[in-house]
């Protein structure tokens, strides 16, 4: 599975049949998406990480586009997705890779040299710093900030109402949570509103049309098309099996991150904005291998779409300060 040319396989590994798009030959690149992401997020770094010289793998994380996608949030638990990370692997005789991460790809990434020792040889993180396990069960923390204000995370615990809201009208969604969390839009916005009686649609601002400088008709179509033949509980179970991972954790301290990291972020990024006055400190204490924080002037969340030629200049340097030795 490799080429100068980009192709797409579906690959079994075990329990699951992940779909991935690669293109290049060369040190292993592989790249996991958030919500509401595919593997297409990754089309501008794909072409140009093989260019250079590396095997760039971009995956539809479980639950999304081609890739299985499991009914049960429980399935989403850190066991099932690390496994699919590890089959991954040993399904293409890969001892160890660089790994980037985004959004939930970030935080399954983060966990990876911990709970698949040996076989992460550094990370690119993007948007997601690391943070320490809460002491509090998630579930109950959304609640609570549910009762001051709309608060996504908590609307999209019940099964049923978020996935049908959002499923109800791809397009609509797609465009206004892009646009939402862009570097042109102020995401914070959506927490004026009340939690009684609003869905997502009703608290994201209205986008202007496309084309955007980072997306385009085509772009958002291949998008809508995906999520119209799958719809979004996929992508809305790892929200629901954050009280599982959490769970998980709780009898796994969490560990150094020692292996060679880099991260990069969005200057707006709502991210960054929901996480105090340093938001950075406990992935600076629990990160020794971080070797830099990138942040990106005028670029939000999505950052490897916003800002594809500074984010492609940032992991090259990056890889090839070490991945060829």
């Amino acid at each position: 599975m490799s080429g100068t040319t980009l192709g797409h396989h579906t690959i079994d590994v075990g329990n699951i049949k992940l779909h991935v798009a690669a293109q290049g030959e060369g040190p292993a690149v592989i790249m996991c998406h958030g919500f509401p992401g595919l593997w297409y997020s990754w089309r501008h770094q794909l072409p140009v990480l093989a260019a250079n010289g590396f095997r760039a793998i971009a995956l539809d994380m479980r639950g999304y586009g081609r890739t299985g996608r499991p009914a049960d949030p429980r399935d989403y638990d850190r066991r099932s997705t690390v496994a699919d990370i590890v089959g991954l692997l040993d399904a293409l005789a890969i001892d160890d890779a660089v790994f980037v991460g985004h959004d939930f790809g970030a935080l399954l990434t983060w966990d990876l040299p911990q709970w698949a020792p040996g076989r992460v040889k550094a990370l690119i993180q993007l948007s997601v710093p690391r943070t320490r396990t809460s002491p509090s069960l998630p579930s109950k923390t959304f609640a609570e900030i549910a009762t001051r204000h709309f608060f996504h995370m908590h609307y999209f615990q019940e099964p049923g109402p978020a996935d049908d809201e959002l499923g109800g009208n791809p397009a609509l969604f797609l465009t206004k949570i892009f646009w939402a969390l862009s570097g042109a839009h102020r995401y914070l916005d959506i927490f004026k509103h009340p939690s009684a009686g609003r869905g997502y649609l009703d608290v994201l601002p209205d986008p202007p049309p496309l084309p955007w400088p980072w997306m385009s008709d085509a772009d958002l179509g291949y998008y809508e098309r995906e999520f119209a033949r799958t719809g979004f509980t996929g992508g809305l179970n790892w929200y629901r099996a954050t009280d599982h991972v959490w769970s998980e954790k709780q009898s796994r301290p969490d560990l150094p991150v020692t292996v060679p990291t880099t991260f990069i972020t969005g200057e707006r990024d709502p991210v960054q904005q929901m996480s105090g006055p340093d938001p950075f400190r406990a992935m600076r204490d629990t990160v020794p291998g971080l070797d830099w924080i990138h942040i990106i002037p005028k670029v939000g969340h999505f950052v490897q779409m916003e800002a594809a030629a500074q984010v492609n200049a940032i992991m090259l340097t990056f890889l090839n300060r070490f991945s060829r030795a």
